[in-house]
């Protein structure tokens, strides 16, 4: 990204070059990380906002309507399915519709690969 590029707190996406250009966001909900997420745009977001929470660094993952686990790599690896279930709003089983962090449970695996995914405070 250019570096005339700023990433707000809010996850607002501001370009520098503009007058006046904090009142002026180029794009609103850019990279930020909210638990609940009913947009195309939010699964985006949080996607750019990456897997490691702020502050803490605790690793994400994706929760889908049906409350599946996926991790980060299977959301942008099969983001075309998400896409079309939010758009249709319908739950092919590739709705996601929160992101959270997996603080406690060692044994939480991707409902896609079987991979596991990190916790915060389990012996890994």
């Amino acid at each position: 990204m250019h570096d005339y590029f700023f990433v707000g707190e809010g996850g607002e996406l501001f370009d520098t070059r503009k007058t006046n250009w904090t009142a002026h966001p180029i794009r609103r909900n850019y990279s930020i990380s909210r638990r609940e997420l009913k947009t195309v745009a939010d699964v985006k977001a949080a996607l750019r906002a990456g897997e490691f929470a702020w502050p803490g660094g605790y690793q994400m993952f994706f929760i889908t309507a049906d409350g599946a686990p996926l991790s980060f790599k299977t959301v942008r690896d099969e983001f075309h399915h998400i896409v079309w279930d939010i758009r249709n709003k319908c739950s092919t089983g590739w709705r996601v519709c929160a992101v959270d962090i997996n603080y406690e449970d060692g044994e939480l695996i991707d409902a896609h690969t079987g991979e596991r995914i990190p916790s915060a405070y389990c012996d890994d």
